[in-house]
């Protein structure tokens, strides 16, 4: 992201709370009095892995959001390798890190709030912020785009509001994806004026019309981000309840998919566009339905019904089967049956010289 200087009024941050010897409780407590950086990306629909919806159930103290977080060892692993994180960037850099334990909040936009990783003191006396990350070695193209150095959108709209709540012109982040220091990544952000003011409205939209007015934010996100937000929240199907009634900006949805779905069947319009844009109207069809398995709409003087019914078989997950070997070898032993497939593959190599012989 570019940075853009121009000239602001500068100003210094409230602090809302130490946060030292908060419990986890209380921490989260002091998170649903306003948006944090974690937040931000899911509020602007940018978040690859929560809506906005989830966001608005954790402010109202419904479910914290890191209940439901994917991949609980990544975040463990998280926490656990933030020093060593840190350290690699000094070593790197040369600049010197440290913590401040506080809670900071926007002295004129009382709902924005942030929790810092760390602060770095540059050469010439300004302060930067760094944010600590890691992922693993698949993941880390997510740091170049079109061969050049980024940072993931999701990641940059968070420094970016870090920046805006400690008056703070700079973030450097460091991402380690491997085991030594040379497997990891380094990056740094500038503040940008117009790019902080329309994320600033964006957070004050979703703070004033949702949170405070208790309404829920309308699904934008993409399909698998929604599907895994229904999936935390909405109840079981029930298939006792009765058929929703899809009008108005749904029945339209409703419209737009059997479009799609008849673009689809042309092979020369079936892209990963069109795919991605079915699965999110369905996902969003899905959440009007909520618990129930059946939506009708009636469009120019035809009815049309949705069914979305629950498919169940039993099953003996991966862990549990894990689970039953250790506990139980003999039962697992007796039932327990192994089947057999053979996996065509084919591979290029360089050709046998001739004369020679295959290994």
């Amino acid at each position: 992201m570019e940075g853009n200087t121009k000239a602001r009024e500068r100003y210094s941050p409230l602090v809302l709370t130490e946060t030292e010897s908060l419990s986890r409780e209380q921490w989260l407590e002091y998170r649903r009095l306003g948006i944090g950086g974690s937040d931000v990306a899911a509020i602007t629909g940018i978040s690859p892995f929560r809506t906005a919806r989830d966001v608005y159930y954790d402010k109202l103290g419904i479910a914290a959001v890191e209940e439901y977080e994917g991949n609980w060892v990544a975040m463990e692993m998280g926490n656990l390798l933030e020093g060593l994180v840190a350290e690699i960037f000094r070593r790197k850099t040369g600049l010197e890190v440290y913590q401040v334990k506080k809670m900071f909040q926007h002295p004129v936009h009382r709902f924005m709030l942030a929790d810092v990783d760390s602060f770095i003191t540059m050469p010439d006396g300004t302060k930067a912020i760094l944010e600590i990350k890691t992922t693993n070695y698949n993941a880390k193209d997510r740091w170049w785009g079109d061969g050049k150095e980024i940072v993931p959108p999701y990641y940059e709209i968070q420094g970016c509001h870090y920046m805006a709540v400690t008056d703070i012109d700079r973030v450097f982040f460091c991402c380690l994806y491997g085991n030594t220091e040379n497997e990891a990544i380094i990056r740094e952000i500038r503040r940008d004026a117009a790019y902080e003011e329309e994320m600033i409205f964006l957070e004050r939209q979703f703070w004033e019309d949702h949170v405070q007015k208790k309404v829920p934010p309308p699904y934008l996100e993409d399909g698998d981000v929604i599907l895994e937000s229904l999936r935390r929240y909405c109840s079981p199907a029930d298939k006792e309840l009765p058929a929703v009634s899809l009008k108005g900006q749904m029945a339209s949805n409703l419209m737009r998919y059997f479009q799609l779905q008849e673009e689809k069947k042309d092979s020369e319009k079936n892209t990963k566009k069109l795919k991605d844009d079915i699965q999110r109207l369905q996902a969003i069809l899905a959440a009007e339905m909520g618990s129930s398995c059946t939506a009708v709409c009636d469009r120019d003087g035809k009815r049309y019904t949705v069914t979305y019914n629950p498919v169940r078989k039993p099953m003996v997950d991966k862990d549990n089967m894990a689970r039953l070997k250790l506990l139980y070898p003999e039962i697992y032993e007796q039932f327990v049956t192994v089947s057999e497939y053979r996996k065509f593959y084919v591979k290029a190599s360089d050709a046998v010289e001739a004369g020679g012989e295959a290994a």
